[in-house]
């Protein structure tokens, strides 16, 4: 039986796995997060976050083109730099992209709670199921999960649509006064956007099933990157013009809430669900492959990187990766889960960017210098968010 992945997800598939993992969480909760810090310096904001995600975007393509593995930056640690930079790599992302799928699971989970009035108690445990079914589903293989991953981002994108249209064309709260942020808050919000923006890594993550990878990972990254900043701005100046959001609550954070016109409300919070339902699916679908790779590596136990007899899956890693993202669900928040992961994602892409700096001329297709940005953006906006 083979020990590798089968390469069946192609520039297409590579698209919808990028921006799966990125419309959901990174457009219902963390823009309207991010404006409840920055206020109406949301949308520079999301400039200061497109621009790292950019520059870190392009290190990671780097990377995956020359070694173009599952694992991300725990391999490519391993690979470029040394064998603890590798672990360090690896725990960070586990870390980050499980406190993400919790955020996303507890946030369709209080929008069914609501919607449904049951007590708020049953919230962990609905966005445990969550998990627990998308698990199932990543079980089956990455190319029925890329014809989900299809219909989630369609079905998502509708409900922004009605968002940005609806609002915009709604009359504006201009006897709302426009909050003010200091520089350092700006730099918060922009770290906690930062986040919303790396659903381009479960593209990379997932190099050794990609189709020519020196084609396809740089061109969905950027295309990627591309897409979402276009959508985040004009979410970000629909909030905007809709008075922008006063407080953050954990059963209220949801963008659905601004629209003024109640029988529109629904698409948007149906898009809502949906889209982030499409982030816990790919989340699980990457973390998996990383824990995949360590315990290729020895870091983890030999039976965890076992595959299916198809060689499609990895039931051991996909297990892990459901009770790591199950417990950070069980005892955490949805503020708290994103903040960690704001954090802890920073500093896994500061080590990408070192790594990026190693890969030999031949094998390079942007500066050096690239790289050096993104460690700098990446390490500064801990710094700063930190100080904020």
């Amino acid at each position: 039986m083979s020990n590798k992945l089968v390469r069946e997800t192609g520039l297409f598939g590579a698209l919808v796995i990028g921006l799966g993992s990125i419309v959901g969480t990174g457009a219902y909760v963390s823009v309207g997060l991010s404006a409840e810090i920055a206020g109406s310096g949301l949308v520079l904001a999301i400039l200061v976050a497109a621009a790292t995600a950019l520059m870190n975007g392009l290190s990671s393509a780097q990377l995956a083109v020359a070694h173009p593995v599952s694992g991300g930056t725990y391999e490519y640690g391993y690979q470029f730099l040394n064998p603890f930079s590798g672990r360090i790599a690896g725990i960070l992302f586990v870390i980050a992209k499980s406190a993400s799928a919790a955020t996303a699971a507890l946030a369709v989970a209080w929008y069914i709670s609501l919607g449904l009035n049951v007590p708020p108690w049953i919230v962990k445990f609905i966005a445990v199921g969550l998990l627990l079914t998308f698990t199932v589903l990543v079980l089956s293989g990455v190319r029925r999960t890329n014809w989900l991953n299809a219909l989630l981002v369609f079905v998502s994108l509708l409900g922004l649509i009605a968002f940005v249209g609806i609002g915009l064309s709604s009359s504006g709260m201009s006897g709302v006064d426009p909050v003010t942020s200091s520089s350092l808050s700006l730099f918060h919000a922009a770290a906690l956007m930062f986040v919303a923006f790396t659903g381009y890594g479960r593209i990379a993550t997932m190099g050794e099933e990609i189709s020519a990878p020196r084609r396809n990972i740089p061109k969905a990254v950027i295309i990627t990157l591309a897409v979402i900043s276009a959508i985040y701005i004009a979410v970000g100046l629909t909030i905007l013009h809709l008075g922008g959001i006063q407080s953050f609550e954990q059963s209220n954070f949801n963008i659905a809430n601004l629209i003024p016109n109640h029988s529109w409300r629904w698409l948007v919070v149906t898009g809502g669900v949906i889209a982030m339902s499409g982030v816990v699916l790919n989340l699980v679908l990457g973390v998996s492959r990383v824990i995949l790779a360590m315990g290729r590596r020895g870091d983890l136990p030999a039976k965890v990187a076992g595959l299916s007899g198809d060689s499609k899956s990895a039931p051991a890693a996909t297990w892990i990766t459901f009770a790591i993202m199950s417990l950070i669900a069980l005892f955490g928040g949805i503020k708290a889960a994103w903040t960690l992961s704001a954090f802890t994602v920073l500093i896994y892409y500061g080590i990408t960017n070192i790594a990026a700096l190693k890969v030999s001329q031949t094998q390079r297709f942007i500066p050096k210098w690239v790289s050096i940005l993104g460690l700098l953006s990446c390490f500064g906006l801990v710094l700063l968010a930190a100080l904020a």
